[in-house]
């Protein structure tokens, strides 16, 4: 199954990885490997790149974060092409990301040596931007026929378990969720609460939105280290969370609901 039917893909700038990414779960088709192997594979590259952040081997860490990236695109391949999709995977998926999230801009604190609050600024800033991308994304991807369902517009109780997966991890691991997600997904909905009664967005405007998307957001970071930018990484990501509310104004103004 497909993300999205084929009338409603668009160029997306944050999954760059997604070839790639194919072509790594297709070689563990049929191996042992699930998609939570793969999870914690991301993880490991995740931890990888943090620390040559702190040992300021810059090249390396934007390395292993576009690695990141690739593999974070495989274990959704995988279960697609294995036909085993899971809320586990795609809990465990989420809440490693913004834990990633967070160490990833903390080591850039410590090496830079940049204010700790404004660090804390971009991270919330980070992360209102991917859930306007993920909001609007799964808005699209629940109204396209044939597309993904595993992920829900509104999460306000933990699914039941689909087949193959334990119903206490997934009440455990949407209960992790909603604890690190539920206040930037409840900013969002409130800054945008009619968004899920438009029928469709173009192609042109959510590939504008995939600016905002985890993917696109590392690369950034990826590029800046070894450019010796480090200092402006986080003033970078504060100002570029004020085209949140761009888009949201594009999005009431021209695509009503």
């Amino acid at each position: 199954m497909s993300k999205l039917a084929a009338e409603d893909k668009f160029i997306d700038l944050s999954d760059y990885g997604r070839p790639i990414a194919k072509l790594f779960a297709h070689r563990l088709k049929n191996t042992r490997w699930t998609p939570i192997h793969v999870t914690l594979l991301f993880g490991v590259s995740g931890l990888i790149a943090i620390y040559c952040i702190l040992k300021e081997a810059y090249f390396y860490a934007g390395f292993f974060l576009i690695l990141k990236s690739i593999i974070d695109a495989a274990d959704g391949e995988l279960a697609r092409i294995k036909n085993t999709p899971s809320y586990t995977g795609r809990y465990l998926d989420s809440v490693f990301d913004i834990i990633l999230n967070f160490l990833i801009l903390m080591s850039i604190c410590y090496v830079s040596k940049t204010n700790i609050w404004l660090t804390l600024l971009a991270f919330i800033g980070i992360q209102l931007q991917g859930t306007l991308y993920n909001y609007y994304y799964v808005i699209l991807r629940n109204k396209s026929v044939g597309g993904d369902v595993t992920s829900k517009i509104f999460e306000y109780k933990s699914p039941r378990a689909l087949p193959g997966e334990s119903q206490k991890s997934v009440d455990i691991l949407f209960c992790i969720y909603t604890i690190v997600y539920g206040t930037f997904d409840k900013i969002i909905h409130t800054l945008d609460q009619e968004a899920y009664k438009v029928k469709t967005f173009p192609h042109w405007f959510m590939t504008c939105l995939s600016i905002y998307g985890l993917g696109f957001q590392l690369l950034i970071i990826a590029i800046m280290l070894p450019l010796n930018l480090i200092e402006y990484i986080v003033p970078f990501f504060i100002i570029y969370t004020l085209f949140i509310f761009v888009l949201i104004g594009i999005r009431k103004a021209i695509f009503k609901t």
